[in-house]
């Protein structure tokens, strides 16, 4: 089953400093990355930056279309080149059909604000007590936000981006 898993930062650049421990944690087999990105909102800024990690995910990676849906929906702002307008309703309803609902949606919004970043996984097969003892080796001291997807919604989220 694959997770959508959200880690919030303190810190805009925290998201960007664990993303090295992630990449270790791959390649040492203790998670599968499907997808990933971050989004960084330094202090003062309108809006925050955003960046697909494709040097952590393989030939299934979901693509920049689904992040910037789901991040248009988040910030509110069209990203990755997503264009998020009148079809954010429809969009939304797709999102919720997958498995990422209006809770997820309004408490990732509630919670990565200016001054903070967040890190976005998509990815299965985590050794839960080792990526946490990996993450907080860092001394980040990242916040945890996690929607968890059946098989059926991962498929059915594949299929909308692709489709």
């Amino acid at each position: 089953m694959a997770t959508l898993t959200v880690w919030k930062f303190e810190s805009p650049d925290g998201a960007g400093k664990a993303v090295s421990t992630m990449e270790t944690l791959a390649k040492q087999k203790l998670i599968n990355v499907h997808d990933a990105a971050t989004v960084s909102w330094p202090e003062g800024a309108k809006k925050p930056k955003t960046r697909q990690l494709n040097n952590l995910t393989g030939a299934g990676a979901m693509g920049g279309m689904f992040w910037g849906m789901l991040f248009g929906l988040i910030f509110l702002v069209p990203l990755l080149g997503a264009a998020i307008g009148a079809a954010a309703g429809a969009v939304a309803g797709s999102m919720s059909d997958v498995g990422i609902d209006d809770d997820f949606i309004k408490s990732a919004r509630d919670q990565i604000t200016p001054g903070t970043s967040a890190l976005f996984l998509m990815s299965s097969d985590a050794v839960p007590d080792k990526v946490k003892a990996a993450i907080d080796e860092t001394g980040l001291k990242p916040q945890l936000i996690q929607s968890n997807l059946t098989n059926e919604q991962e498929a059915a989220l594949r299929e909308m981006i692709s489709g």
